[in-house]
């Protein structure tokens, strides 16, 4: 199943903030992912965005609405939980 893919404004920020090659690594990912929710792919417990995706030592934290994947926060691992 293809997922479309939805950014919130705050993630948006995020990954302007990402160096270059972050931001190429993570865009790649999320591209894989929206088809059949493939890659590094949990769901969460206890938290509000349902799913986190793991990009090496960051996190993007999305839900799936039907079928739309939107992205809520993509920031590093020692951050992203709070």
């Amino acid at each position: 199943m293809r997922y479309d893919i939805q950014f919130k404004p705050r993630a948006v920020r995020d990954i302007e903030r990402l160096p270059p090659r972050i931001q190429t690594q993570v865009l790649a990912r999320i591209e894989e992912m929206s088809n059949d929710l493939k890659g590094d792919v949990k769901r969460l417990t206890n938290f509000t965005p349902e799913y986190r995706l793991r990009v090496g030592d960051y996190r993007v934290l999305f839900e799936v609405e039907k079928k739309k994947i939107v992205i809520y926060r993509i920031r590093h691992r020692r951050e992203v939980y709070r």
